[in-house]
């Protein structure tokens, strides 16, 4: 039996067999007369049934028909892709993938959003983060990328330039000929053609955004638009710096949208995505993409640029106070060397210090204060200070551990630090060291043995009623001593001890690479042991300081005992001669002599005890007089009337330093004189 079409011509919309030729509707032949209209046939209620088992037995039958030619449909498609493919490839672009719709296409998105700002956010600063959005965009988004920051960024609160400049600060975009990883749309993307702008087509040096420009509209609207309008595209033209550039990205049906980046109080910059004519057009919910992707690529820049600016201070606060230079100490050379922690935990409390003592003695010292803040670095500041104040006191080092302790107590209850005080002798060749809960030094001899010193460990710095007590130790001439802090030797992948034993090992290896009769110098030694830090042993800054010790020999030093009598400038001077003319430094007499005499006559007169003086000959010429007055003196101008007053500005004016130093009992007043060798 032939099954006829479903008919829509009826208004009740009832289904009917196709009648056979040669029949009526009534089943009868037609006749000669004139054709009358249809009548509705009358229906029974057995006819009823029959009617509606047959239209339901149509529509079962078209359903089977729709399935059977299902696959000649997808055939037909599958052909018309393939030619879609082949024309494709004869131009030399690869074959155009057919794009999802709804919900495919919209999940496509969300999670192509998602990617793209976790990838964002693991920037921490303006680079990673402008990284971070080009490498997610292309080619996944969009076939290239400029972004456009303000310069200068404001950072924080400031208030930013009068005028608008944006400068192009990155670029991606995808190489000419190569086929990288699907889109957003789940389409591969399409490998660019040679005539494809370079990156470099999108930089304008600086440009200067115009209040009421298209481009300023665009900026202030901040929303995304589309390169499709003359509006938007005199703003991308403005952006680029030209009208030339504009047509050059945008001509062969190449789409745009340019996108502000707005961050917590202010537009800082844009962003430009272009898609090129092989590529969907950028549709209306790809603005809801760009918005996001400008959104968090914003707030990101305008928090690391906050961070940058803390951090910048933070580590300048730090590196202030800690000392520019070192020291130029008679008897001993110096080197140091700070590393910061790593950027999560940037700001420490480490800190290192060499403070020249009088007798030509030096104090070695080195911190750590607990903590890693702006909190730890200040609290270093001061405890350095007061280390620095004591020791010109010339205070023993466990009396300064106390009072250092006193300080942290006065700064608050939780302020602890470890530190390690030392004070070296050149003349006697011996170091007095006191320990504050600090990690025991190291000291290398001439011959290539490194050992560590056995020095107390006391209690840190801050906890209160404890007692420090200090070693006197051996410094042979040529000897090394290394301070350093708990950042060089401990970290997550090893302990204290460990640590301590590898920088032993390091000392003894780069000691036997230059042999004994040449030991390596400071500077390399500390790069040698800097070198022991790994990847992943960063999580504490670290402060070095390397000494080595010279020593003054014994024939460089003459010392004359004086008694406090009108006769002592007489035999100071007598001294001073004998003494130049034993070294072969009698063209130094004449000065020294008359120097000596003027320190002398000073100390006699404000003192009844007897007055040391001591000559020392290194590569300077150092003469020393003590007594027991704490009176320092003072550089001061005599008026024509006066009777004194002018021996201190001899002093000045011939010695090449000079310096009074308040010792425990008493003082120590003292000159250089630079020597020829």
């Amino acid at each position: 039996m032939h099954l006829g079409i479903v008919s829509d011509e009826w208004e009740e919309g009832e289904a009917v067999a196709e009648t056979p030729a040669g029949l009526t509707a009534a089943g009868q032949a037609p006749s000669g007369d004139a054709p009358r209209p249809p009548q509705p046939p009358r229906s029974t209620p057995a006819q009823s049934e029959d009617e509606a088992a047959l239209a339901s037995l149509i529509q079962a039958s078209e359903t089977s028909v729709a399935e059977a030619l299902s696959p000649l449909m997808d055939v037909e498609a599958s052909l018309a892709r393939v030619k879609a493919n082949i024309a494709a490839r004869a131009a030399g672009f690869p074959a155009p993938a057919a794009p999802r719709r709804g919900p495919a296409r919209h999940e496509d998105r969300l999670r192509f959003v998602g990617a793209a700002t976790r990838r964002i956010a693991r920037g921490m600063d303006p680079d990673q983060i402008l990284t971070g959005l080009c490498r997610a965009s292309v080619p996944t988004f969009c076939d290239a990328i400029g972004v456009y920051l303000r310069d200068p960024l404001p950072v924080g609160e400031e208030r930013p330039a009068e005028r608008l400049l944006l400068r192009l600060r990155h670029t991606d975009r995808i190489p000419a000929g190569r086929d990288r990883a699907g889109t957003a749309d789940g389409a591969p993307a399409p490998a660019q053609p040679a005539d494809w702008p370079q990156p470099d087509a999108l930089a304008a040096a600086l440009h200067e955004v115009v209040p009421g420009s298209a481009l300023y509209e665009v900026l202030r609207a901040v929303r995304p638009v589309l390169a499709d309008t003359p509006a938007t595209r005199s703003a991308v033209a403005e952006l680029l710096g030209d009208e030339g550039k504009m047509q050059a990205l945008l001509s062969g049906g190449r789409q745009a949208v340019l996108a502000p980046l707005r961050g917590r109080r202010r537009v800082i910059g844009a962003v430009l995505f272009l898609r090129a004519e092989q590529r969907d057009a950028f549709a209306h919910d790809d603005l809801l993409v760009a918005a996001q992707l400008a959104t968090h690529s914003a707030l990101g820049i305008d928090k690391a640029v906050l961070y940058g600016r803390e951090a910048y201070i933070a580590d300048q606060l730090q590196r202030t106070m800690l000392p520019e230079t070192l020291p130029h100490s008679t008897g001993v050379r110096l080197a140091s060397r700070y590393l910061p922690a790593a950027e999560t935990t940037r700001v420490g409390g480490d800190w290192y210090d060499a403070i020249p003592l009088p007798g030509s003695r030096v104090a070695l010292v080195v911190g750590d204060v607990m903590g890693h803040s702006m909190t730890s670095a200040a609290i270093m500041g001061q405890l350095r200070t007061t280390a620095q104040t004591l020791a010109g006191l010339d205070l023993p080092p466990q009396e300064v551990l106390h009072h250092l302790d006193e300080q942290a107590q006065r700064l608050g209850t939780e302020r602890m630090a470890t530190c390690l005080f030392a004070v070296y002798d050149p003349v006697i060749h011996r170091i007095t060291v006191a320990n504050a809960g600090h990690p025991p030094p190291l000291l290398l001899h001439a011959g290539g043995q490194a050992e560590v010193l056995q020095v107390p460990p006391g209690a840190p710095i801050g906890v209160g009623g404890v007692d420090f007590e200090a070693v006197e130790l051996a410094a042979p001439a040529g000897a090394t001593l290394l301070l350093y802090t708990d950042g060089l030797v401990e970290s997550r992948m090893r302990d204290v001890w460990s640590g301590i034993e590898l920088v032993r090992d390091k000392l003894v290896a780069t000691a036997h690479l230059t042999g004994p009769d040449a030991p390596p110098s400071l500077e390399v030694l500390c790069d040698e042991v800097l070198d022991l830090l790994g990847p992943g042993d960063r999580d504490d800054d670290v402060a070095l300081l390397a000494a080595r010790f010279d020593g003054i020999a014994p024939h460089d030093v003459a010392s004359f005992t004086l008694e406090a009598q009108d006769t002592a400038p007489r035999r100071a001077r007598r001294f001073a001669r004998q003494t130049l003319t034993e070294w072969g430094l009698a063209e130094h007499s004449e000065v020294v002599e008359l120097l000596v005499s003027e320190i002398v006559t000073n100390a006699v007169c404000r003192t009844s005890r007897p007055v040391g003086l001591r000559l020392l000959r290194t590569d300077v010429l150092r003469c020393e007089v003590t007594d027991d007055a704490p009176q320092l003196p003072r550089l001061r101008h005599a008026r024509a009337s006066d009777e004194g007053g002018r021996g201190l500005y001899l002093v000045n004016r011939l010695a090449r330093r000079w310096g009074a130093t308040r010792l425990g009992a008493g003082k120590v007043v003292w000159f250089e004189l630079a020597i020829t060798a």
